[in-house]
């Protein structure tokens, strides 16, 4: 008995454009139906009504994986994609990996499984050969913040080392020279691409940056609350402070306040991600844009078109650039 598969490679096209084709989809071509129906009938294929429903399935559904959808910064990524597939009328399916390698691979191998023939996968835990042995099985699976050379022309990333180099160079304009750095304790590459933004920013500018100004926490309020408590327990001449992201300088700021500390009279403080509560917390805060819902929009867009077999322009891997975002946290050193 032959399958859509059996269709689609005698008409030499994708699984997704005979899905299309069998549910008269208006993104369907002429020739494209011509093809698929003349493959149809060489085979004698009539897919009955499950069959039909399974090919619904695989042609309207896509999926995503974060870190964790309850984070503001993955929500966001979320939306980006969510908003693609309702603009193209998919459902979405999404899965948590939680920076972990077992629940990464859980949870992709479960989009895999609901046939998301396009996916958008946001993985930190597993290595460049699993992703690319995940990537071999679906054409349509795109890498957000991740940059593999073998999948060059399927990865969107951002410049991390440049975001906190350029938040270094805001403040040195500025005038500071004692800048300390709150950076994620998690084992990932964009903890150590944005300490060495720092370090090589300092360095750049002819200081001697050392390990003693750096403080680790986790990537949220309550690890930039600890981070500030341990910097400020060591008693170093900080006058500016870098933050590995917007969740770690509200906690740094919480703590600056109550211990006495005035931002940016005292202390400046620069985050990373410009989520939308950083315009509201108080004072308003500095920091580096991310354009996390416009990458995973485009994401979303290169992941259907590669899942459609639709030709794209091979244009490598594409690496956006933070920009820095300057409210009211940072300010002139006083001498």
């Amino acid at each position: 008995m032959s399958t859509i598969k059996d269709v689609a490679r005698l008409a030499n096209v994708s699984v997704a454009t005979v899905s299309r084709v069998m549910n008269n989809s208006p993104k369907a071509s002429a020739a494209s139906r011509e093809v698929v129906r003349k493959a149809m009938a060489e085979l004698g294929y009539t897919p009955n009504a499950n069959a039909r429903a399974l090919v619904n399935q695989t042609c309207d559904t896509m999926g995503v994986m974060v870190n964790d959808v309850a984070d503001p910064f993955f929500g966001t990524l979320v939306r980006g994609v969510s908003a693609v597939a309702v603009e193209q009328g998919m459902h979405l399916l999404m899965g948590n990996g939680f920076h972990k390698a077992r629940q990464e691979r859980e949870a992709i191998e479960l989009l895999i499984g609901k046939r998301c023939e396009a996916l958008v996968v946001h993985s930190k835990a597993l290595s460049d050969q699993e992703l690319m042995d995940y990537a071999a099985q679906v054409p349509g699976m795109v890498l957000i913040n991740r940059d593999i050379p073998e999948l060059a022309g399927r990865c969107i990333a951002l410049n991390n080392r440049l975001g906190t180099a350029t938040a270094v160079r805001h403040l040195l304009d500025l005038g500071h020279r004692q800048i300390a750095f709150l950076c994620s304790d998690h084992a990932i590459e964009d903890a150590t691409l944005r300490r060495d933004g720092w370090y090589s920013a300092l360095h750049e500018a002819g200081l001697t940056p050392s390990e003693e100004w750096i403080e680790w926490g986790a990537p949220s309020e309550a690890g930039g609350e600890q981070a500030m408590l341990n910097l400020l327990a060591k008693g170093l001449p900080v006058s500016a402070i870098v933050t590995y992201n917007d969740a770690m300088a509200a906690g740094a700021l919480s703590v600056l306040a109550d211990n006495g500390l005035r931002v940016p009279e005292d202390v400046s403080v620069v985050g990373f991600d410009d989520l939308v509560y950083a315009r509201y917390l108080r004072p308003k805060l500095t920091t580096l844009r991310y354009p996390i819902e416009l990458m995973a929009a485009q994401a979303a867009r290169l992941a259907l078109q590669l899942a459609s077999g639709v030709p794209t322009v091979d244009v490598g891997s594409r690496l956006y650039t933070p920009t820095l975002v300057v409210r009211q946290s940072s300010s002139a050193r006083k001498s």
